[in-house]
């Protein structure tokens, strides 16, 4: 085998092996709190804990009106904590809706080792606590970029009223192969989140809002999910919107009161 050759195998090994070590680092991108850490908002919210397991818990934020409509469960993206990502349930309680936002393991105050069928069996566990006080017909399910994948695994697993994603992926494999495009994520990747396989089992009506120049996760990832079950799946496109600054968008809000308001 000619010198050359060999070292280009060895350095495709090399970052292979790297990109399967460190990839919770290159995925995440959490902000950790204090467990002592005090919010602090306008709304009125009350902050809750969801005891998974011994040493296991995930950390949320309520945000009550006094005569709700419903709850809009929120899934966030892959960074930051809910002190931030906190500023959008305003879009929702506005319009007469409790919010409730949560963080993932290793996330703000949430605790726990990550792994995808620990996260999604975290978020069941929220979204069981949840049916204990508010009818099934009155729940929302919000996902966010990588929250999308959580809040389709759960909507195909229960009845919520129905399903909002914000610039979702197809699957996550297809969103890291964008940027490594050589090497078989089908194996080295822990997180797969097969928003594609969940989709087909969600019986409730999904909307989907996406930018139309979205770099980070191109709408052809929403046009595909739609075109799974055009039916029960309506593709908003925000002209012009970018992954991260729908909310600067009149159309989204307008959608968000049009769906409340329904």
């Amino acid at each position: 085998m000619p010198v050359t050759l060999l070292y280009i195998i060895i350095g495709y090994l090399v970052v292979a092996a790297v990109i399967y070590l460190v990839q919770e680092k290159l995925i995440f991108k959490p902000e950790k709190l204090p467990q002592d850490f005090e919010y602090k908002y306008d709304a009125p919210f009350e902050e809750l804990f969801f005891h998974i397991a011994p040493g296991v818990h995930i950390n949320g934020l309520h945000f009550r009106c006094k005569e709700p409509k419903g709850l809009i469960l929120y899934f966030h993206g892959n960074s930051r904590s809910i002190k931030g990502w906190a500023k959008y349930a305003r879009d929702f309680y506005r319009y007469g809706y409790d919010v409730l936002l949560v963080d993932y393991r290793g996330f703000g105050k949430s605790t726990g080792k990550r792994g995808e069928k620990e996260m999604l069996s975290d978020m069941q566990f929220v979204y069981d606590r949840l049916r204990e006080r508010y009818e099934e017909h009155h729940i929302l399910v919000y996902g966010r970029s990588m929250g999308s994948g959580f809040a389709t695994k759960i909507a195909a697993d229960n009845t919520p009223r129905y399903l909002i994603l914000d610039a979702p992926y197809y699957s996550f494999i297809k969103v890291v192969e964008r940027f490594t495009p050589i090497f078989p994520h089908r194996w080295l990747l822990r997180y797969h989140l097969r928003t594609d396989q969940w989709i087909r089992k969600v019986n409730c009506h999904t909307y989907i809002l996406h930018g139309t120049r979205d770099q980070l996760i191109p709408i052809r990832h929403s046009e595909k999910l739609q075109r799974i079950n055009p039916h029960k799946i309506t593709l908003i496109r925000i002209q012009g919107g970018g992954h991260n600054n729908l909310p600067a968008f009149p159309e989204y809000h307008n959608f968000i009161r049009d769906i409340l308001q329904y």
